[in-house]
């Protein structure tokens, strides 16, 4: 039996978790005439200068504690303590680590509020009217997200602004483009999507137009050193409507003119080639500002006796 290993350490899941056609209903409509006609969809090797100046931003969080709440009136609720954190790198001659923010919240019932451990540690309330692990993770999610938005729109001034995730509420950031490793929805045809697996490291798919309840420009990009099956090592950017189809097509050369030169490699990074050395390592920074999550969980423990 033939079979092909995923190139990412398992614990990180696979890169390539598509739903089967018609599982995926919020998946959106995909227009994939921007740039050529349907029946002409070829790879494409893009003939651009890389830029010379890149700013990454990307954003982490860590679960402290989960927490429970006794009400005498009702069960027990669930809420969680979160440390979380954005940050931008600038790479040009070099990498560096220009802004980090770390902020922590406490989210659970209006009754939790802020959790105050000392030593500068707090942990803001943030309230939730369902406490269902599912909800928690949703608005976990929203404020790491909106941690990164802020952090983008504070970020140096850079050719090219690559986020981690989709472009939203930064698409009017100059030169910003949405970063996508993971790939969870199938947008594209079968014609279409033939093409991804056809590609070369280095070379794009032409630009579709995705209408979902927000509308992004998208294409597909092959980086180096992707193993084991045809779309290993592919990734999906993101855009702003604003640009005019002409405008967007240089944009996507530009793109991908550039992110191959950043590609991890296997033996540095568990999630090569996809997870770009200066967003592993503004990872790695941000992780240890979050601080020990077994000190932080014994600090709220002992909060929680005292309470």
């Amino acid at each position: 039996m033939r079979f092909a290993v995923e190139s990412w350490a398992p614990d990180y899941g696979s890169p390539l978790e598509l739903a089967e056609a018609g599982e995926n209903d919020a998946r959106g409509q995909a227009d994939v005439s921007v740039e050529v006609a349907a029946a002409n969809w070829q790879p494409i090797r893009p003939e651009a200068t890389p830029a010379r100046t890149v700013v990454f931003v990307d954003g982490v969080q860590q679960m402290d504690a989960r927490l429970w709440m006794n009400d005498d009136e009702g069960p027990s609720r669930m809420g969680v303590c979160v440390s979380l954190a954005a940050g931008t790198v600038l790479c040009n001659t070099s990498a560096t680590v220009e802004l980090v923010k770390v902020r922590r919240v406490a989210i659970g019932p209006a009754t939790l509020g802020e959790i105050d451990c000392g030593n500068g540690v707090i942990y803001y309330g943030v309230p939730a009217v369902d406490t269902s692990p599912a909800a928690l993770d949703t608005i976990v999610r929203r404020q790491r997200e909106d941690l990164e938005v802020a952090v983008a729109h504070n970020a140096t001034a850079a050719d090219l602004l690559v986020v981690d995730g989709h472009v939203r509420q930064r698409e009017t950031i100059a030169g910003a483009v949405g970063y996508l490793k993971t790939h969870q929805a199938q947008y594209l045809e079968p014609e279409q999507a033939a093409i991804v697996g056809r590609l070369k490291p280095g070379e794009r798919t032409p630009v579709f137009l995705l209408e979902t309840p927000w509308s992004r420009y998208s294409w597909y990009l092959k980086l180096p050193g992707g193993e084991g099956h045809p779309w290993a090592g592919v990734i999906r950017c993101e855009a702003s409507t604003s640009l005019k189809p002409a405008e967007v097509s240089q944009f996507a050369d530009f793109v991908a003119a550039t992110l191959p030169r950043f590609a991890s490699e296997p033996h540095k990074e568990p999630r090569a080639p996809q997870n770009l050395y200066p967003i592993g390592g503004l990872e790695r920074d941000m992780r240890r500002r979050l601080g020990d999550q077994g000190l932080l969980l014994r600090n709220l423990q002992r909060i929680s006796r005292a309470s």
